[in-house]
């Protein structure tokens, strides 16, 4: 159930990053920022699913 909740917490995040960028509320480039952070996010996925088994 908590996955669940991380994983709809995360497409929240990342709509709301889209949706700002289009609007022109923020300059923030997420592709450059997705190319730059890619290892740290499959760091974390990885730091999360060891910790989270039982």
């Amino acid at each position: 159930m908590r996955s669940n909740l991380v994983a709809a917490i995360i497409l929240i995040l990342v709509g709301l990053f889209f949706l700002a960028s289009n609007l022109g509320w923020t300059d923030l480039n997420i592709g450059r920022l997705i190319a730059t952070w890619w290892p740290a996010i499959l760091i974390a996925v990885g730091v999360g699913m060891l910790f989270g088994r039982k």
